[in-house]
């Protein structure tokens, strides 16, 4: 007979993975909860998707580049005008937001501080675009999230985006025709998520989701967020970018977030330029000395150290371009290893889950691996010979209940399209 706690074991180390969502059954379901919520119908269903960042973490708020793709995981928001301006907002997803439920109030009364939790993200959309200058009508909205909460693919951002294709189409507004537009879509999303949901992020999030292309990685200049379409096709090479979500917690206000983004202005000023993308790597020994000279040693050391991240990780960016157009897509695996190196020790957004996810990964084959998204939590990626990728899930779960952590999830990331109205 068998040992029970040996089967219970072996059980708990069986990879779980999240399911891909049939688009139109969930768009037909939010539009059911609309008329449940609102006793009539909604004028549409938008939907917007996450993102899992290849490379180039931390970098969208220095200046840098970066290059995130459009995940299948969607975020569905079923909408309606209204002739007035009040604004209410419901979600499948928490519970107590049925008809009774949820957040409304007159768009003209939202600011910094009157709108507090999820409905931040949606909320923050119509009224960034009113301040903006255009004419936004009043909204109902029951929003329907498929992109796993917590997992740092950035399903705040694909709320976002979500609600803001649907405003502009309700609004005449035009933007999400031609890619201009959709990168002032972007602008006003970034805005409600820093101003009205009260998350520091940069614009990489936003850009990913609007502005994707299927098959194609995009590569993002936050200087000015010009982009450029990478091909991506892992299948030509026999490969697979495998999404490990640790379920560990991953939230971007605690502070946490904020304050390396504090540390990188501050180094910047310091250094008397516009953002950390002006320093090369060649410039890094004197960037370091003169944090020392004008902070101390006993303060420099932190600072000095996020510094070498950004402007190390933008280079890496760089890299994995110049792979990608050669086709050397297998070498790119060794700089994600490089990038979530410095990620845990230079940036200190690393977590045991993410380390154990990424080194488990290496050890069962993948080519590299590397934590994605904010960090603190959430995910890491791995990129695997598309016949390991099973083996690989299984060996990371394996480590999880090793180490004693909570199960963790897998998906397979497929560059897919951008937001768009699906019903």
């Amino acid at each position: 007979m068998s040992d029970p706690g040996v089967a219970s074991e072996r059980l708990a180390a069986e990879p779980f993975w999240y399911e891909a969502a049939d688009d139109r059954a969930t768009a037909l379901a939010a539009a059911d909860a609309f008329r449940s919520a609102y006793g009539r119908e909604p004028d549409g269903v938008w939907a917007a998707p996450g993102r899992v960042n290849v490379i180039g973490e931390h970098v969208d708020y220095n200046g840098g580049l970066c290059m995130p793709f459009a995940l299948p995981a969607r975020t569905f928001a079923a909408v309606g005008s209204r002739e007035d301006d009040v604004v209410r907002v419901r979600s499948a997803q928490v519970p107590g937001t049925g008809p009774d439920g949820g957040w409304q109030g007159a768009l003209a009364d939202v600011g910094p501080g009157t709108v507090e939790g999820w409905a931040g993200y949606a909320v923050g959309v119509p009224w960034a675009l009113a301040q903006a200058g255009s004419d936004v009508p009043g909204l109902d909205v029951v929003i329907d999230g498929r992109v796993p909460l917590g997992a740092g693919l950035s399903s705040s951002a694909a709320l976002e985006c979500a609600v803001a294709v649907a405003v502009d189409e309700l609004a005449g507004l035009g933007l999400g025709n031609d890619d201009a537009g959709r990168a002032r879509l972007a602008a006003a999303c970034v805005r409600a998520e820093n101003e009205i949901a009260g998350a520091p992020t940069g614009g990489m999030d936003q850009a990913a989701s609007l502005r994707s292309r299927a098959g194609a990685a995009l590569l993002v200049d936050c200087r000015d967020f010009s982009v450029e379409h990478v091909p991506f096709d892992l299948p030509a090479h026999g490969l697979e970018l495998l999404v490990m979500d640790t379920r560990a917690h991953h939230a971007l206000v605690d502070g946490q977030y904020g304050s390396r983004r504090d540390a990188c202005e501050k180094a910047a000023d310091l250094l008397g330029v516009d953002t950390l993308r002006e320093v090369r790597p060649d410039g890094l020994e004197r960037a370091a000395a003169r944090l020392h000279q004008v902070l101390g040693d006993g303060t420099a050391e932190e600072v000095v150290r996020r510094v070498r991240h950004v402007v190390t990780e933008i280079a890496r960016v760089r890299e994995v371009a110049t792979l990608l157009a050669a086709g050397r897509v297998r070498d790119v695996g060794p700089v994600l290893d490089a990038s979530h190196t410095s990620l845990r020790d230079d940036y200190e957004v690393s977590c045991p889950e993410l380390d154990v996810a990424c080194g488990a990964a290496r050890s069962a084959g993948a080519l590299g691996a590397r934590m994605t998204g904010g960090g603190f939590g959430g995910s890491a990626i791995s990129l695997v010979d598309a016949t390991r990728t099973d083996a690989v899930a299984a060996a990371v779960a394996d480590a999880f209940v090793d180490h004693g952590f909570a199960p963790p999830a897998f998906l397979r990331a497929v560059p897919s399209a951008a937001a768009e109205r699906v019903l």
